[in-house]
């Protein structure tokens, strides 16, 4: 057991919240296993929705639910790239004109993690406790890394047991998501996303993975419409050995 790295508090995210809530209890798993104290305070959304459709005072009123919910947890652990990333480099932007909550913004952002980064990198987690047979495809989204720089994903998929990992070819290429882009630019975004797919193959024994859900709903929703049965399942999942039930899909959200 690796020495504890402090109480966290564990930012679960709407959509994970909304659509698929056992990443959040395998981001709990996974935490207590590397020997942390969990806490989940009442929450709501990291305010990126708001914040990426120009509606600033409502993405501060949000951030500032979020900051002080996690008020005094050593560290702000996230399941997904993209809230971390609102988290971590846009709160302190959002007040830097503000004197009474400019310190607060940066003290959080100072303490938060994408969640496998952190299991890798601060928790020291080397090894999971996973075991699976059948390749696994491996998607890393725009903001795992371009904005997080996350680490530790592949490293920590090699060692579930019998599985083949494989980095999806085209996995610097954006999935067509990106939040509220594919609502506004849906033709576009599907058109993405048909090109992304392309490289999966045709197999129910075969997993497509990521750190950001957004990600995955785009893509599965694709892959579900093209018949193609290969399952999709979020990395925290599978580091904690969760591979029975529902996959990830639009008949399971």
């Amino acid at each position: 057991m690796n020495k504890s790295p402090g109480n966290v508090g564990l930012f679960i995210s709407c959509m994970v919240d909304f659509t698929r809530p056992q990443i959040g209890f395998a981001a709990i798993k996974l935490l207590e296993q590397s020997g942390c104290q969990v806490f989940v305070p009442s929450q709501t959304c990291c305010s990126q929705p708001a914040y990426n459709n120009g509606n600033r005072l409502e993405a501060i009123e949000i951030a500032k639910t979020t900051i002080t919910a996690f008020e005094g947890c050593k560290h702000v652990i996230v399941p997904s790239a993209s809230c971390a990333g609102m988290i971590k480099y846009h709160y302190p932007a959002l007040f830097k004109d503000d004197p009474d909550w400019r310190e607060k913004a940066q003290n959080i952002s100072n303490r938060t993690h994408e969640l496998v980064t952190f299991l890798y990198s601060i928790a020291q987690m080397k090894e999971t406790r996973a075991a699976y047979n059948g390749p696994i495809y491996f998607h890393q989204s725009c903001s795992a890394r371009r904005e997080m720089k996350c680490e530790g994903a592949q490293e920590l998929l090699q060692t579930i047991e019998g599985a083949q990992i494989i980095e999806m070819p085209n996995n610097e290429a954006c999935c067509g998501f990106g939040g509220l882009f594919s609502v506004k630019y849906d033709e576009i975004s599907n058109a993405m996303v048909s090109k992304k797919i392309v490289p999966l193959p045709n197999n129910k024994e075969a997993i497509l993975t990521g750190l950001d859900l957004g990600c995955l709903l785009n893509m599965a929703g694709k892959l579900h419409k093209q018949g193609n049965p290969i399952q999709v399942r979020h990395i925290a999942e599978l580091l904690a050995g969760e591979f029975s039930g529902q996959d990830i899909s639009p008949a399971s959200v």
